[in-house]
């Protein structure tokens, strides 16, 4: 077991065509190298992954904030959007995040509803990781 199989929240980066990288904080499940989370089909991370599946991860708090010395992941993600991955992913969520998870599934449907946002449908990010060197 390692710190991302018990992290409430990670930092992400992904990679533009630039090189450049991008975090973003996100919640996880998963354990022993391969972890999952749940994210709109049109965000910026899903169109980065497409692009290159390089990832970079460290445990953070809910900002993405990242403590000094935190170790580091890499690895790659890759995107899926069948209906079985997501509805896994969901449970996995749930399971781990409990009201706060179902919360945001509340937020979202209110925002659809008022037209508010973009509606997006969901896709499921899947992490393939290993300690960095």
């Amino acid at each position: 077991m390692n710190e991302l199989d018990q992290a409430r929240y990670i930092s992400l980066t992904t990679y533009k065509k630039s090189g450049d990288g991008v975090p973003s904080p996100v919640w996880i499940t998963g354990t022993g190298g391969t972890y999952t989370f749940i994210t709109g089909h049109q965000s910026w991370k899903v169109k980065r992954l497409h692009n290159n599946a390089s990832v970079e991860v460290c445990v953070s708090d809910f900002r993405g904030k990242v403590k000094p010395g935190a170790p580091k992941f890499n690895g790659t993600g890759s995107v899926s959007s069948t209906a079985a991955s997501i509805t896994a992913a969901q449970s996995a969520l749930t399971a781990k995040y409990g009201w706060q998870f179902k919360l945001t599934k509340v937020a979202d449907a209110v925002r659809k509803k008022l037209g508010v946002g973009t509606d997006q449908d969901s896709v499921v990010v899947t992490l393939s990781l290993r300690p960095a060197a």
